[in-house]
């Protein structure tokens, strides 16, 4: 049920790298929020904690061990949130910076072309919330929204 010491610093450490190498690794591919997650997405997130799971505990299988990782885990996210919320640059360089696309009824033409490149669809729901589908989003052949009214021109 215990494990030594070296081996819970050993478990510690190998979390640590472990944590901060995908942190870094999903902010580069630029994955999105959660509520914006794909199956594909969840699936490729599954796969990466199995994968990864190994590597932070090693052959240390004891309950002290998963506890140690796990709170090691806790640890670096509240640190880093922390962080975070204090500072604007560690908010940009975590999860990006918005564009501003309309400002008090004014659509911002420069910002709207610079982020709009690479948009296949973008659509006002029902709720308010805009969906937005990327070109290297849709397969061939599959419509791309299925709440979608054309407007035809003229309209």
């Amino acid at each position: 049920m215990l494990a030594p010491w070296p081996v819970l610093l050993n478990v510690a450490l190998r979390t640590t790298v472990v944590y901060l190498a995908l942190l870094a690794a999903l902010r580069l591919t630029g994955t999105r929020q959660l509520g914006q997650m794909s199956t594909f997405d969840l699936v490729l997130l599954l796969i990466i904690a199995n994968a990864v799971q190994n590597a932070m505990v090693g052959p240390d299988t004891s309950l002290a061990g998963g506890l140690v990782a796990a709170g090691v885990l806790i640890t670096w996210h509240r640190v880093i949130d922390w962080w975070r919320v204090r500072s604007r640059g560690a908010a940009r360089l975590l999860a990006g910076e918005g564009i501003m696309l309309i400002h008090h009824g004014k659509i911002l033409d420069t910002h709207c072309r610079r982020a709009v490149s690479d948009v296949l669809l973008a659509v006002l729901e029902p709720d308010g919330a805009v969906s937005v589908i990327r070109t290297d989003e849709l397969a061939p052949g599959v419509r791309p929204h299925h709440r979608i009214r054309a407007i035809r021109r003229g309209q």
